[in-house]
């Protein structure tokens, strides 16, 4: 079974996965705008239910000169299935299926105030971006951009577009450098800490070495280790480029 069947497979078993998400038909209804790679609106379809959904094939992807050709979609699993043992921050339910253009992710479709992103939200949500802080320093984000943070009608903070993570070199861009210096907080380290154990070994290594490299996957659980290990949040390193661009 090639890694590609055995994510499906994994996508299937998944019980935070709405079955309509994983196995529904896929139909598009079109292209979502300002992405850079093909991102477009489908509606999934099974029985009598049906679901919104973000699906981004494969074969839509833009290369880039730092990320495996064909790579970025599997990467939006991953954050997914991370943020789900982690228990943080709100990604979206996100599983890799088979669409109308071929093998890509698809992820729960969230509805949310258009005018609403990181920067008019930290205000208001400070805990809920401390985690995400922290979450984009052990996934390794190079490109948390403010409109990636969402508002939900819920009320509550989501946050997608996770294609550019995982590399086993820094590459942290994000606009969230607001607690430098400040405490991650015991519960954040706790919850790290248990991740980086679960990865090591076990049933979640292989599920996401169904969808990343074996480099990164050690990576992984180094960043989550050190990251557990930090008293206070660190500054931007010296060896990149710090900030997404655009900002928003």
């Amino acid at each position: 079974m090639s890694r590609d069947e055995r994510a499906l497979e994994a996508g299937l078993t998944d019980p935070a996965v709405p079955r309509v998400l994983a196995t529904g038909e896929l139909e598009v209804l079109g292209l979502l705008p300002n992405a850079s790679n093909h991102t477009f609106l489908a509606r999934a379809r099974r029985e009598d239910e049906d679901m919104l959904g973000v699906y981004k094939p494969r074969r839509g992807e833009t290369p880039l000169w730092d990320f495996p050709e064909g790579t970025l979609c599997a990467r939006e699993v991953a954050t997914y299935v991370v943020a789900r043992t982690v228990g943080w921050p709100n990604v979206p339910a996100t599983v890799l299926r088979d669409g109308p253009y071929g093998i890509g992710s698809v992820q729960r479709f969230v509805r949310s105030n258009p005018e609403e992103h990181y920067f008019t939200l930290q205000e208001r949500f400070p805990a809920e971006f401390r985690r995400v802080a922290a979450f984009d320093l052990v996934i390794n984000n190079a490109d948390r951009k403010a409109g990636h943070c969402l508002l939900g009608e819920d009320g509550r903070i989501y946050v997608v577009d996770h294609g550019v993570c995982f590399s086993d070199e820094p590459k942290l861009r994000t606009v969230i450098w607001d607690f430098i210096g400040d405490s991650l907080g015991d519960d954040v380290r706790a919850d790290l800490r248990r991740f980086a154990g679960e990865v090591r070994a076990g049933p979640l290594r292989d599920e996401l070495g169904n969808l990343l490299a074996e480099p990164e996957l050690e990576a992984l659980e180094s960043r989550a280790r050190e990251v557990a290990a930090m008293e206070r949040f660190p500054e931007p390193g010296e060896d990149h480029r710090p900030f997404p661009w655009p900002p928003i």
